[in-house]
């Protein structure tokens, strides 16, 4: 097998010609990405959705870095905010509705443990998971082999090296889950703060219209 061949079966793999003229392409467009003017919506829109492998409705605020692109497959209404790093080695699939705060990571990418092994250039790509609905807070790491499931909170500052469950607030380093997400979280914005009047009508409106459509 060529090495671009082992990485996308998860093998261990060397970053050889092919591999680093398969990034060409990227690097261009990360480029063109993060020298847009960033007032120009359009553009930005444009080149993430060229960049990205599969995307509906995306949008970043730059600077963003990847390896592939191609690689990252994420659903409608996707957002990453600014200094967004995804090493898309393996695949990173992430679901609808999705929120990534500032300097957020997902790293597919990895070493071997063994210095020895490691210094022979070999590296691996396992694939991340993100399902529905998903906001991850700023400053966080998710690592390879991940899957963070639907309607899930990551914690600013969190180190995800194990799988979380659908409906939770997960954080800390490692990332732990910290309590289940329930209707009583429905109306409060932060903490025990709890919508106005007037802006709790526009929620109630905006699902409304959105459950019509």
């Amino acid at each position: 097998m060529t090495n671009r061949e082992r990485r996308e079966r998860e093998l261990p793999y060397i970053s050889d010609a092919e591999v680093f003229e398969e990034q060409k392409r990227t690097r261009r467009l990360n480029q063109a990405l993060n020298q847009v003017d960033w007032s120009d919506f359009e553009a930005i829109k444009k080149i993430a959705k060229e960049l990205l492998g599969k995307s509906e409705d995306v949008f970043i605020y730059p600077p963003f870095y990847c390896d592939y692109g191609t690689n990252i497959q994420v659903g409608k209404n996707f957002f990453a905010n600014y200094n967004c790093t995804i090493l898309d080695v393996a695949k990173v699939v992430i679901g609808d509705n999705c929120q990534l705060a500032p300097n957020v990571s997902i790293y597919t990418a990895g070493h071997p443990l063994h210095p020895d092994t490691r210094n022979t250039a070999y590296e691996y790509g396992i694939a991340v998971t993100i399902g529905d609905n998903v906001w991850v807070g700023g400053n966080t790491v998710i690592c390879p082999g991940v899957h963070i499931g639907s309607n899930t909170v990551i914690g600013a500052g969190s180190v995800v090296t194990k799988d979380i469950p659908d409906w939770v607030v997960a954080a800390g380093n490692p990332c732990r889950v910290i309590r289940k997400i329930t209707e009583d979280d429905r109306r409060l914005y932060f903490r025990d703060l709890e919508f106005d009047e007037e802006g709790w009508e526009d929620v109630q409106r905006i699902l409304s219209d959105s459950k019509g459509k």
